[in-house]
């Protein structure tokens, strides 16, 4: 039974509408057992006070200048429904039967809990219970081993069946952006030889709201990549889960900004001490970056931008530029109000600006049914629903100017939403072409890109 709940999906099916259902039972008794002259002036008012909470969240979530799908009304319905609940515990205490008041105090953190769950379908951070209990409780990614026990292994010339995910710490002494531990993914090709074979990286880059670990349990990205190797004799790149944020709530765009010098980190501190700590290959043919949503956006633009360190990109649900609200609202949070720093990222401007391109691949997964190389006109369907933002047409527009500007990409479309799950399955659709692209040892070579 144990195990049934904890694998159970936390994003539909049964278990969500119960924890629900629950809540809702548990508010209702604390309510509906009370005399009506209670109900009439006290319940007005404890409606008021939840209604007015989940208007702040929403006013705060809001100004973090998160883009992404709309929230669920549900979210904002159990946010309001949990500030009432702690009201109707303060108003209705005094002269309240033990049972009464147990049953009160029981539906806040249902209603509670509920509200959570609404935060998760609108992001899919946690698919399982079993994740989000790992996530809090174990603090280590699955085959997790420090620096030194790697380097033992490489002197014994120990090769693990599966990868392992080592955290680092890097400087920020050209950045000066303050930046959680980052974790690096070898695989057991890695230990084939010491020093270690020259292998291709990717560098890996999450959502706003994130940690670097987030790619491992939310995207299942592990899981993902030991299958591949498992599958190509050991062979994967090496892969490093960059924290391009600084914090949970700190959107950076992966762009140098008022938020911090993201792209100062990733560009100029993280690839050198990748190539000095775990001797990867300091090629740009052999280097490139998967993102998802912000960092799929991340993606593209630090590819443009520096195409003497980066050779591909994945932009899964990424964004036409970076992007915290309007054009207006990113140029005065993120630069300050300076326009002409918003262009230097902005990678439509950077790809026109550079003209042509050499051996730079591209390749946009978006959910939905359309996969144009371009931005959906009149008489081409496109989803809404899976591209409320429409990252079908950031994905087109990038693409078609990609194109034109010598990059070889192309736009491919799966079935699916703009969360986590669908980064999932992104990933394991794009992870054989990108392990091409770059050379990856023992993977099928990609002369050119894979068109649908």
């Amino acid at each position: 039974m144990t195990d049934v709940v904890m694998h159970a999906s936390l994003l539909h099916g049964w278990l969500p509408i119960l924890i629900q259902g629950l809540s809702a039972l548990a508010l209702c008794l604390a309510v509906m057992t009370r005399s009506w002259q209670w109900q009439l002036r006290r319940l007005p008012v404890a409606l008021a006070v939840g209604t007015a909470g989940a208007g702040a969240l929403y006013w705060y979530i809001t100004s973090l200048g998160i883009a992404g799908d709309p929230a669920p009304l549900r979210l904002w319905l159990w946010t309001a429904l949990c500030g009432s609940a702690v009201v109707i515990v303060i108003l209705g205490w005094r002269g309240s039967r033990w049972t009464l008041r147990g049953v009160s105090l029981l539906a806040i953190p249902m209603c509670g809990l509920s509200a959570l769950l609404m935060m998760n379908l609108w992001v899919g951070y946690f698919p399982t219970p079993y994740v989000a209990w790992n996530k809090f409780t174990v603090g280590k990614v699955p085959d997790e081993v420090d620096r030194w026990s790697v380097t033992a292994m490489q002197l014994k010339g120990i090769r693990p069946p599966r990868g392992v995910v080592v955290p680092v710490s890097i400087s920020n002494r050209e950045s000066s952006f303050s930046h959680r531990a980052e974790l690096v993914y070898l695989p057991p090709a890695w230990f084939a030889s010491n020093p270690p074979p020259a292998l291709p990286t990717v560098m890996m880059i999450g959502s706003q709201l994130n940690t670097p670990s987030d790619w491992i349990w939310a995207g299942n990205a592990k899981a993902t990549i030991d299958k591949y190797a498992a599958e190509h004799g050991g062979n994967t790149p090496v892969f490093v889960f960059v924290d391009a944020t600084g914090s949970f709530n700190n959107d950076t765009e992966c762009v140098n900004g008022s938020h911090g010098n993201s792209s100062v980190h990733l560009t100029k501190e993280v690839v050198p001490y990748m190539v000095s700590n775990f001797g990867v290959s300091p090629d740009a043919r052999n280097w490139g970056i998967v993102g998802w949503s912000m960092g799929g956006t991340c993606a593209v633009q630090l590819t443009v931008r520096h195409p003497e360190m980066f050779s591909a990109f994945v932009d899964i649900a990424g964004d036409l530029s970076p992007n915290v609200g309007s054009k207006d609202q990113t140029v005065a949070k993120l630069f300050g109000g300076d326009e002409a720093k918003w262009r230097e990222f902005d990678p439509n401007t950077v790809m026109q600006k550079h003209g042509r391109y050499t051996g730079v691949s591209g390749l946009f997964e978006i959910p939905g049914v359309e996969a144009a190389c371009s931005a959906p006109g009149p008489g081409v369907p496109r989803d809404a629903r899976a591209n409320p933002e429409g990252q079908d047409i950031a994905a087109g527009t990038l693409c078609e100017t990609a194109q034109k500007n010598g990059i070889d990409s192309s736009v491919r479309a799966l079935l699916g939403l703009h969360d986590w799950g669908f980064a999932n399955e992104a990933f394991v659709d794009s992870l054989p072409w990108i392990a091409g692209v770059l050379g990856t040892p023992g993977t099928p070579p990609v002369q050119s890109m894979v068109h649908d």
